[in-house]
């Protein structure tokens, strides 16, 4: 095949992101963990009660119009001898981490959308269009070879990460879809409103009332009239996608991390007070995190403990010998307190123990792979009506601790925390805590 000229390199249509979605995640693991189950219509559910929602749905079970959010005694009547399997959060956690792995043997991940969700953004060689589309069937081999032979996904490469989600849902399972500039809007008029993310029926009955019902009308939209439709900036931003723009006005970039961390005073340099210090840190970051309007799925845990000098490997930089440990696990997206301090619970349940290490000095918490919330997806672990009840929860606590003072309403498990500390200090007047 001829090598390609500077003029024909210039005329071949180029893709910047990558998005990679796994198709039925949670079922084609353990389906592929279960050969039996293979072929075979397949459910996860969280607990096995006719009463609950399936979580996710093999596409044998989705052929009998089996999906997330059907009744459990529903599918069963739907799909006669459908198998229902009980979710294994962690193990779904360590085949994410295994693909994340896989996929970065091929191309950086840019941002982990969610648990069955990363997007990559290409670089120089990697965004013409046959480049590209030969760097997505090379990552599709790497899973199905280094993790899982059943495991598919389907890819989506567009200008921007926006229009790679939305090539990642027009063919699946298994698809491969590139949106080029110059077949765009054609290929979007072919899409219905829901189709793009952030359309959900809350904004799609808002666009019905200001006489948008068709894809069609909205692309005929400018600039102003979208902004105004829209209802504020996200109308800006959505002008730009849909027109193939990699929109990145510094003004609307949300933040990478987020992270609290304190030095210890003396009397909370114990197990127990360092905990109720952690767990204050969190609830400040979360709080920090919903102002933002970010959802993280990653939370680390850093503790560093006082060792007597000639042990110590390193000394902190207030002068004190040290030996440091930290951890950090992969969580469904999210932004309310309860998952998050679940997740620090079991870092601190997995912190070693020793004659060393009873002296803690330093605690920080940290959230990372912030997604912004136009980006966000749903937990397939939870339905819409759970998660946004535990989400209107939290914003109503920020509210009120924002107007009133931060230990004016609390999460019950602070109790816990506040009571591990010494009543010597007051957990409102720790310094750089709430600052």
């Amino acid at each position: 095949m001829p090598s390609l000229t500077k003029s024909d390199e210039s005329q071949t249509p180029r893709v910047r992101w990558l998005f990679l979605d796994l198709n039925s995640y949670f079922a084609s693991v353990e389906q592929e963990l279960r050969p039996e189950l293979r072929n075979r219509p397949v459910a996860v559910v969280p607990v096995m009660a006719d009463t609950t929602c399936c979580i996710a749905a093999s596409y044998e079970a989705k052929a009998f119009g089996v999906k997330t959010g059907t009744q459990v005694g529903e599918s069963k009547r739907m799909c006669p001898g459908i198998e229902l399997v009980e979710a294994r959060h962690e193990l779904y956690v360590e085949y994410h981490n295994k693909i994340v792995k896989a996929v970065e043997t091929c191309v950086p991940v840019a941002s982990v959308m969610s648990i069955d969700e990363m997007a990559c953004s290409l670089m120089g060689r990697e965004q013409p269009l046959m480049a590209a589309l030969d760097l997505a069937r090379r990552i599709k081999e790497t899973i199905r070879r280094d993790v899982g032979s059943t495991l598919r996904c389907s890819v989506g490469l567009a200008p921007n990460r926006y229009l790679a989600k939305i090539a990642s849902d027009m063919e699946k399972p298994d698809g491969l879809v590139a949106l080029t500039q110059d077949i765009l809007e054609p290929a979007l008029k072919q899409l219905v409103l829901r189709d793009l993310p952030g359309i959900g029926a809350r904004m799609e009955k808002h666009l019905h009332a200001r006489g948008i019902r068709t894809m069609e009308q909205l692309l005929a939209l400018d600039h102003e009239q979208l902004s105004d439709v829209w209802g504020g900036v996200g109308g800006e931003k959505l002008y730009h996608w849909l027109r193939g723009e990699d929109f990145n006005d510094p003004k609307l970039e949300h933040q990478k991390s987020i992270s609290q961390s304190h030095m210890l005073p003396p009397e909370f340099r114990t197990r127990d007070g360092a905990y109720a210090i952690a767990h204050k840190l969190l609830h400040k970051a979360a709080m920090r995190l919903r102002t933002a309007h970010l959802w993280t799925t990653n939370v680390a845990l850093s503790v560093k403990f006082v060792v007597p000098k000639e042990t110590a490997k390193k000394r902190h930089y207030s002068g004190i010998p040290q030996s440091g440990w930290s951890r950090g696990m992969t969580v469904v997206e999210c932004q309310d307190n309860q998952t998050l301090v679940e997740a620090l619970r079991k870092l601190w349940s997995e912190m070693p123990q020793g004659e060393m290490l009873q002296k803690p000095f330093f605690v920080g918490v940290w959230l990372g792979n912030l997604v912004p919330e136009h980006l966000h997806t749903l937990s397939l672990f939870s339905s819409l009506e759970s998660e946004s009840r535990r989400t209107r929860l939290s914003t109503t606590m920020d509210s009120l601790n924002h107007k009133y003072g931060l230990d004016t309403l609390f999460p019950a498990s602070m109790l816990l925390a506040k009571a591990a500390a010494p009543t010597r200090i007051a957990f409102t007047s720790i310094p750089d805590l709430f600052e």
